[in-house]
């Protein structure tokens, strides 16, 4: 009898959780996020949420494959669904990919999308908005952490990270492909954020608490990329728009990984 109250309250617990999706970038930020709200337990995770780049299959900005990508949600045993864009989609076509995906994940019951995000207002602005057409709610679990304090808590709970690109504004190619550790964070110029929240590097993290097994890889080829600034009737109409005018004026180092 007592077996029987434990598990039906139990069950009720679960079934009073919010459920939620979660906006996966396959880097340290998400992972992090993912890590505390795990913790948590104020939310049943429905899925996890990527934006690919529909042309190259590769996860927006950070480059990683798709291949990759599978293997991280595999670990993770959350059930991925992937959102695909076109290379430099307008605002109209990136917001209408997103409004029907969410539809689609709202009829499942799902009313809640979480987010690695950390201190840029406007970014949270934009998406607590767009989610608000929808009768979604964002949920931020690391928001204003310093990021000094979000980096040695990432290290120490064991998580292994690798930087797969750099915006060379603010690094050189010395410091793409390598796994974050205290002699990265040493090694960062001073106007640099040690968590890269103002996009100066992205990553990709293959071990830690909420994997289990790490993702294996091999490391590829280097690569740079310069993307052109649209054309300036278009400019103000992208899903990249930007207000900074030499924005475009700097490329990226990539580097790429390879499932063994």
């Amino acid at each position: 009898m007592k077996f029987v109250c434990l598990h039906y309250k139990i069950s009720k617990i679960v079934s009073t959780l919010q459920k939620a999706l979660f906006n996966w970038s396959s880097g340290k930020d998400s992972a992090l996020a993912l890590y505390k709200t795990l913790q948590k337990k104020d939310y049943k995770i429905e899925c996890l949420l990527t934006s690919v780049n529909q042309q190259y299959q590769r996860i927006s900005m950070h480059g990683i494959r798709v291949e990759l990508l599978k293997e991280q949600a595999e670990s993770i045993g959350i059930p991925l669904k992937i959102l695909e864009v076109p290379e430099m989609p307008t605002m109209e076509i990136y917001e209408k990919v997103m409004t029907e995906t969410l539809t689609e994940l709202k009829q499942n019951g799902i009313t809640h999308s979480i987010f690695g995000d950390i201190f840029l207002e406007d970014l949270r602005q934009y998406r607590e908005n767009q989610l608000a057409k929808i009768g979604f709610t964002g949920v931020f679990p690391i928001w204003k952490i310093p990021t000094q304090d979000l980096i040695q808590e990432f290290t120490s709970l064991g998580f292994k990270t690798i930087v797969v690109c750099v915006n060379e504004k603010y690094l050189d190619k010395s410091f793409v492909g390598r796994v974050i550790d205290q002699n990265f964070i040493n090694d960062l110029p001073e106007n640099v954020d040690v968590c890269g929240e103002n996009g100066e590097f992205h990553t990709f993290t293959f071990d830690g608490p909420i994997f289990s097994k790490p993702i294996d890889f091999e490391i590829g080829e280097i690569v740079y990329r310069k993307y052109e600034k649209p054309e300036k009737k278009d400019s103000s109409n992208t899903a990249c728009d930007t207000n900074d005018d030499t924005a475009f004026n700097f490329g990226f180092w990539y580097c790429d990984l390879i499932k063994k």
